[in-house]
């Protein structure tokens, strides 16, 4: 079957390990099915394991992908949670010490089939199209748990996103601006800033501005490049939530700042099964489509991954079978 993966692991040069070509068709264990791929969504992730970040070298190849929309031999239209668990986990997914993420132990989604657990394949909300929900699986779930599990906000307060063009952070401005939060975001260029104001920010700045007001709760997934503003960003007892560091660590945490005004820094990776279902409910209800900056057959992928590499995001980028 026509697939993209990453034959070897190149640290340096990512591209380099970069394969559009024929994979093995997978077969389907017990209590899994298989998904045909009618979109997926690039993640940072598939840089990552490109790079050979979070995965063994004798795990390769590896398809790409974690995120897709498609059918099942029925013609069910599905969307993929991209959280695999061991057996029998029955707690909060992401707490699973165990648990993995399409593309580190099971093939991806970059490919014309991509085989899932069973409850991993959840039904696709009618209005959104393929592109669309495939969109749904990585960032806008990791937002929807950074926004509504974990900052505590209320709507009528106001929120400020780091970063402007991300899949999280256009997840976290149109999800907080539908929930009837004030959203501002901070965008390193007029095009970037542009993109925030059209999928629902009210306020937007450049990186580090001086901002009208302290505020209750800052979105963070930057990390050294934005982390010090958004601490000095914060009313006292404050909350930072955090779930990445695209930039790298800080290079201080700014403790003495923390302890001091009683600032909450709270951690976030991806959501649970639940949170997702929710999510898509939400997407259904609200109107809410996430936002695509370019969207590709998958033959041409790699000018997809030279586009997240620079950092030419303007929203999800999406592969098309």
């Amino acid at each position: 079957m026509f697939a993209v993966y990453a034959d070897q692991p190149h640290k340096d040069a990512p591209l380099e390990g970069l394969v559009v070509g024929e994979r093995p068709e997978p077969q389907v264990p017990d209590g899994w099915v298989k998904v045909n791929v009618k979109a997926a969504s690039l993640n940072l992730h598939d840089v990552w394991t490109l790079r050979g970040v979070g995965i063994k070298p004798e795990q390769f190849p590896m398809t790409l992908g974690m995120d897709a929309a498609g059918t099942l031999d029925d013609g069910t239209e599905v969307v993929i949670y991209p959280v695999v668990n061991q057996a029998g986990w029955t707690d909060d997914q992401t707490l699973d010490p165990k648990r993995t993420l399409l593309t580190e132990q099971h093939q991806g989604t970059f490919a014309d089939q991509v085989v899932v657990p069973a409850a991993n394949a959840l039904p696709k909300p009618a209005g959104l199209s393929f592109a669309q929900a495939a969109c749904l699986g990585t960032a806008w779930l990791t937002a929807y748990r950074m926004l509504f599990t974990k900052s505590g906000i209320r709507p009528g307060q106001t929120m400020l996103v780091q970063g402007a063009s991300g899949g999280v952070s256009t997840a976290l401005i149109a999800l907080g601006k539908a929930a009837g939060m004030r959203v501002w975001c901070t965008g390193t260029s007029d095009e970037k800033r542009a993109l925030a104001k059209e999928v629902g920010a009210d306020e937007v700045f450049e990186p580090g501005a001086r901002l009208p007001e302290r505020i209750p709760v800052v979105f963070d997934s930057v990390g050294k490049a934005t982390w010090s503003h958004s601490i000095k960003s914060l009313i006292p007892g404050g909350t930072l939530v955090t779930c990445g560091a695209t930039t790298g660590e800080p290079e201080s945490a700014e403790l003495t700042r923390i302890f001091f005004l009683q600032l909450q820094v709270l951690g976030s990776t991806m959501g649970t099964r639940s949170e997702f279902a929710d999510l898509l409910s939400y997407c259904a209800t609200a109107g809410l489509q996430p936002a695509i900056g370019q969207e590709l057959p998958m033959e041409r992928a790699k000018e997809a991954f030279e586009a997240m590499i620079d950092g030419r995001t303007g929203g999800k980028l999406v592969l098309t079978r």
